[in-house]
């Protein structure tokens, strides 16, 4: 018989390393400026692909949906992501431009949540980001359909092979349909964790001019 699921999660452990101390009266004023210090800290820690993130959205009924996106920038501009217009996600950003990110780094008991209206970017960066990525990801582009049906695993080693090879002779192939997407963050909560469950949370809200702080309760 296989492990029993329950008796599994209480065998788990969270945080079980030493975490490090936040003082939210020496935060920054701006949430980019703190965010780019935990982003360098968690891979300073062994953190795996700390630029990865959670991408929350609704769909035109107003259902959730989530998955897990590279980071591509961010800037005084937003948070910056990137995939197909055709995408389920490039199409529920299209009917619902709103979306939230969340970044988790266990290797120092850290949150990052962001949440605000999203933008496409002019089509001229999406492809100069793309093309200033690796020939894989460009590769992956090139194969395109995402979110379709998928007829065979066969079907998709022929696309990825055709665009691999179309990847590797034209580094700067276009891929009209990929996009580049920027979250523009009205609210930007940190969140760092602590053994004895007394986390601590600071919440920055957009303002007319800059941003105001606040803490949360855990």
């Amino acid at each position: 018989m296989g492990t029993d699921l329950h008796e599994l999660l209480r065998t788990l452990r969270v945080w079980d390393t030493e975490l490090p101390g936040f003082d939210p009266g020496a935060a920054p004023a701006e949430p980019l400026e703190l965010f780019t210090r935990w982003l360098a800290e968690a891979a300073a820690a062994g953190q795996t692909e700390p630029h990865t993130m959670s991408l929350a959205t609704v769909d035109e009924a107003g259902l959730p949906d989530v998955r897990t996106v590279m980071l591509h920038g961010a800037d005084a501009d937003g948070w910056s992501f990137a995939t197909h217009a055709g995408s389920r996600k490039g199409r529920q950003l299209a009917a619902r431009p709103q979306a939230a990110l969340g970044f988790y780094w266990p290797a120092q008991g850290r949150q990052v949540r962001l949440r605000g209206p999203v933008t496409a970017a002019p089509p001229q960066e999406a492809q100069a980001d793309l093309h200033a990525r690796s020939t894989g990801a460009l590769a992956a582009a090139l194969v395109g359909r995402q979110s379709e049906r998928l007829g065979s695993a066969g079907e998709l080693a022929d696309a990825s092979e055709a665009a691999w090879e179309r990847a590797r002779r034209e580094p700067d192939a276009p891929a009209p349909s990929w996009t580049l997407y920027r979250l523009r963050p009205d609210e930007v909560e940190f969140f760092q964790g602590d053994a004895r469950r007394r986390h601590v949370r600071l919440a920055y809200r957009r303002a007319e001019q800059g941003w105001t702080t606040g803490l949360l309760w855990p």
